[in-house]
């Protein structure tokens, strides 16, 4: 089936009991999971929709979800500062590890490529990564002034990226834990005096296939952060030399920010954008300013993911549901 984001629809919408946060579909795609405005994680079948609690880890809303390169785990971070390790099939599932990772919120997790570590990043502005198969710290990374938004592996493996509050963006060397440099995507930063509020954040990070280029998203324009009116933004960085290419804008959408960012195999990246003025997956083809195609999707999403098919695409929504969409007819 070719991909043709022209051609998206939804598939399948299931009902959860809280707003979703965000979603991931584990490695096999057997299964989706979902955190949200509770404590408790939320694991749905594909094939039936059938919905699966897994409660006992968090005191707090959860925000992000990773698994190890199996797919055998899942391991869930929230605002608790907690990671939380579950068998990922389990009918009766329950903790397997807590780990006190953070001070405040975790708004981000990575797994390496090659499934062996995962970085955490929040609200105490630090980046942590962990050992995969038994919690156990790896190393620390400090640097950032403000609250870590994102945290991205390299496809490489050999490094990670980190964006925070203030628009910079940190490459850090794995095997020492150094610093290489950094990016300046403070665009995607914006400070109110009238309100005195800092808004904004690199919110999602991706990688080009060719890995010539390292994509940025977030939102601008926030002429009034806490009315919601900002738009979402995405700024192309060369991976090289870490200099901004372009930005690539969105007409049109008025109160929206980008959540997460995925480069489809053939170069187009797409976006998740969420926002008062609804939801839509938006598609930029290399070398553009403007998106080509968006897909409006029924209400404000927060999160989405990439099936192992490269054709079905998951979001997490605001109106506490999952929803499938299909890139192709």
């Amino acid at each position: 089936m070719a991909l043709d984001p022209t051609k998206a629809h939804v598939v399948a919408t299931w009902k959860l009991d809280r707003p979703s946060n965000t979603c991931r579909f584990d490695p096999t795609g057997k299964y989706v999971f979902s955190g949200g405005e509770e404590a408790t994680l939320q694991r749905i079948s594909v094939a039936d929709g059938a919905r699966k609690p897994f409660p006992g880890g968090h005191e707090s809303w959860i925000f992000a979800i990773g698994f190890s390169k199996e797919g055998t785990h899942a391991i869930s971070g929230g605002g608790d500062g907690r990671l939380v390790w579950w068998e990922t099939a389990s009918e009766d599932p329950k903790p397997i590890r807590k780990v006190e990772a953070h001070k405040g919120w975790i708004r981000s997790i990575s797994v390496s490529p090659d499934g062996t570590l995962l970085a955490s990043g929040g609200n105490d502005a630090v980046v942590r990564i962990w050992n995969v198969a038994d919690g156990t710290l790896v190393r620390e990374l400090k640097g950032h002034a403000r609250d870590i938004y994102s945290v991205y592996f390299h496809p490489d493996g050999t490094s990670l990226f980190s964006g925070d509050l203030m628009g910079v963006i940190k490459q850090w060397d794995i095997s020492s834990g150094k610093e290489i440099g950094s990016y300046d995507a403070k665009e995607l930063h914006s400070f109110n005096g009238g309100q005195l509020v800092d808004f904004g954040g690199v919110r999602g990070m991706a990688v080009s296939p060719d890995r010539k280029v390292l994509a940025a998203g977030g939102l601008y324009k926030a002429t009034n952060p806490l009315g919601a009116v900002h738009e979402p933004l995405v700024q192309l960085f060369k991976t090289d030399s870490r200099e901004l290419i372009k930005s690539q804008i969105t007409d049109g959408i008025t109160g929206g920010v980008l959540w997460r960012l995925i480069y489809l195999p053939d170069g187009v990246l797409m976006g998740v954008d969420g926002g008062s003025t609804g939801g839509f997956l938006i598609f930029w083809k290399a070398g553009e300013d403007k998106d080509y195609t968006r897909f409006k999707l029924p209400n404000i999403a927060r999160d989405m993911d990439l099936h192992p098919d490269g054709i079905q695409v998951a979001t997490a929504h605001h109106d506490s549901h999952i929803r499938v969409t299909r890139l192709a007819e």
